[in-house]
């Protein structure tokens, strides 16, 4: 392989994993890492990162790291690559999550252009939105978008359910915040004003005092009765409550989940919709299993989002790339 063909490979792995990092993860924890090696990128789990409390059995740090992988694939398409994927290609090392190895590859098409465009521009929005409705067509588009990779993302249209989803999360809140192991879990990863950090929540990307949505969908509290937080959003709109389910609930069905999320995150950004997260019910055993029963068909939910506009376009903030790339000869 010539000089020139190396270097150019090297920029595109380097591309890929810069990309990566944009993706979600709850309280912004960033549970992955990379290791490169000539024209192969492993994505693995940091299991350092992951919320032991909250997230038990990794199954959110998987999508996550699901929506990195998504991300990698993306980046290296606009590159000209096609990524040949091989997702937890080794029993023996769970941390190993997936290999992406580049191929010749023909262009991306301008869908995908689209979406690579919006990876450093896709916020977490942790608030009301306005009273702008989304159109029932991008969410048809959305829910094409979770089905391109294997999950079903369903905007939930009843009053009524989405009353449930809003009281199920709020129990669970209520329970959480009763729990010191899940509060200090969560003030862990609340930044204070002026920290350096590059990773948790930043003091200005979560209000002080949330205004509430009708219904009320609960918000995380990060400030922990500390005067953090930026001032309230005036804009009150629960917008549209989606759930995204996949067939399964192993460790290949959580990283399809994330892939299927980023993409539906991306696709919403690229026509200037945020989406807020709620998790809180899904943390908790048995609500999570009442969710599958008895809203999601048999289903597994793997996300609870609402989706909406918002005038919110505080940057975002990630580590740097040395921080998680392991560069092999």
């Amino acid at each position: 392989m010539s000089a020139h063909a190396t270097e150019e490979i090297t920029q595109a792995v380097h591309a890929a994993v810069e990309a990566a990092l944009w993706a979600p993860s709850p309280h912004n924890t960033q549970p992955w890492s990379f290791a490169v090696s000539g024209d192969e990128i492993s994505v693995r789990a940091d299991s350092d990162r992951q919320l032991r409390t909250a997230d038990p059995e990794g199954r959110q740090m998987l999508i996550s790291c699901g929506a990195a992988l998504f991300n990698v694939r993306l980046a290296l398409r606009v590159l000209g690559h096609r990524p040949r994927v091989i997702v937890l290609p080794d029993p023996d090392r769970p941390a190993l999550l997936a290999t992406v190895r580049l191929a010749p590859g023909s262009g991306a098409d301008e869908h995908s252009r689209l979406l690579h465009g919006e990876i450093e521009h896709r916020r977490t929005h942790r608030a009301g939105f306005t009273a702008l409705p989304v159109p029932e067509r991008l969410l048809e588009e959305l829910t094409d978008q979770a089905a391109t990779e294997g999950a079903r993302l369903t905007p939930v249209r009843s009053e009524a359910a989405v009353r449930v989803l809003s009281a199920l999360t709020g129990a669970a809140q209520d329970v959480q915040s009763q729990d010191r192991a899940f509060g200090l879990e969560v003030l862990r990863w609340a930044r204070p004003p002026g920290s350096p950090r590059r990773d948790g929540v930043p003091a200005d990307g979560y209000p002080r005092t949330a205004r509430l949505t009708d219904p009320p969908f609960a918000q995380r509290d990060y400030t922990g009765g500390r005067p953090w937080g930026a001032d309230g959003s005036p804009d009150g709109s629960t917008g549209v409550v989606a759930v995204l389910t996949t067939r399964g609930d192993l460790r290949d069905d959580w990283i399809i989940a994330g892939q299927a999320l980023q993409r539906v995150l991306l696709h919403a950004s690229a026509h200037d919709v945020s989406a807020a997260f709620h998790t809180q019910a899904l943390e908790m055993h048995h609500l999570r299993e009442f969710l599958r029963l008895e809203m999601c068909s048999g289903e597994y939910p793997q996300m609870i989002m609402r989706l909406g506009y918002t005038s919110d376009d505080r940057p975002g903030t990630r580590r740097p790339l040395p921080e998680v790339l392991d560069e092999r000869p």
